[in-house]
């Protein structure tokens, strides 16, 4: 299960506002090398299949099938001037994980 804070829920609720043609959030993580992971952010307009789909707080997130394992125990989170972050219960705050891209 993934986790957003309120500002990443608010920030996503304002996106999918400009873009109601989208309102699904789509997480994906990817191996970017060896030691680096690649996190995206995606509106889309439906789940695909596989995903695993959940709702936060009247968002729904789908999360790529894939992913879904690796994405388990992670909390969003959104913060202005740096956007978004992906933080793992074993990382802690110290050292978040930064969105890659953000589609």
């Amino acid at each position: 299960m993934v986790t957003l804070t309120g500002a990443a829920i608010r920030k996503l609720k304002a996106l999918i506002h400009e873009h109601p043609e989208d309102p699904v959030v789509r997480l994906l993580v990817r191996d970017v090398e060896e030691s680096r992971l690649g996190f995206s952010i995606v509106l889309d307009s439906q789940p695909h299949e596989g995903d695993e789909v959940q709702d936060c707080d009247g968002l729904t997130v789908a999360i790529e099938g894939q992913s879904a394992p690796r994405m388990n125990g992670i909390t969003v989170d959104y913060v202005e001037p740096d956007g978004f972050t992906f933080r793992h219960p074993d990382h802690g705050d110290e050292n978040p994980l930064r969105v890659i891209s953000m589609n």
